[in-house]
């Protein structure tokens, strides 16, 4: 097993290190992010950094890259105060992977990537009409991550929009059931399959399984 230190990163040039780094975390959820701007002009951005911070009042996060070019996402978000955050699945993998080409700000990821529009009534930012778990959040704060110029987007969650045959009684989610994708570094994407889940921990009992099913994440 080989240790790699910083100055072994920093020796690497800029593509290798950003796919290195980026793989780091190993799986994370795929996810796109809708906003429209004051003037209408809609926007649509695939990102791999959703976090859940909080579940009353429900909160999730995600981060922006640095603000030395353009950011129509961020920007949007920062005018208007509301966004959305859309699930990516197998059907709509390559559109949602193609909105990461930097189009110009008047021209919507959208319609250049074949993706529906859809509204819920008073609520100013668009949502992937052919996702199947949408979320509509208004902007609590962006934490600026001095250290590299990213920056923290803070959201509280207005409205869940969901195929609610993959919600159980008690609130769990099945993204195997939604086809939900997952992204390893910066372009691998793999589908999810039956997951396991464990009773509560205890201090006084081995572990459980809720179901028999192993998880398991294999390539799209």
């Amino acid at each position: 097993m080989k240790c790699f230190k910083l100055q072994d990163l920093a020796d690497m040039d800029d593509t290798q290190r950003a796919h290195f780094v980026n793989g780091l975390p190993g799986f994370k959820s795929a996810n796109l992010i809708g906003t429209k701007d004051r003037h209408q002009q809609t926007n649509l951005a695939i990102v791999s950094s959703v976090i859940h911070l909080g579940s009353n009042p429900p909160m999730l996060g995600f981060m922006t890259r640095p603000h030395s070019v353009e950011r129509h996402t961020l920007e949007n978000i920062e005018e208007t105060g509301v966004y959305t955050i859309n699930q990516v699945h197998s059907e709509i993998l390559e559109a949602a992977h193609q909105t990461s080409a930097r189009y110009p700000r008047k021209q919507s990821e959208f319609e250049a990537c074949q993706l529906s529009e859809d509204y819920v009534d008073g609520f100013h930012a668009p949502h992937v009409k052919e996702s199947r778990l949408s979320c509509g959040l208004k902007l609590i704060e962006v934490m600026p991550i001095q250290h590299n110029g990213t920056a923290l987007v803070v959201g509280e969650v207005e409205w869940v929009q969901i195929d609610e045959t993959a919600v159980a009684d008690d609130g769990f989610i099945d993204h195997q059931q939604l086809a939900s994708v997952a992204i390893s570094g910066l372009d691998s994407y793999h589908k999810v399959e039956a997951g396991t889940r464990l009773n509560k921990a205890e201090t006084d009992q081995p572990p459980s399984r809720l179901t028999a099913n192993a998880a398991k994440v294999t390539d799209e």
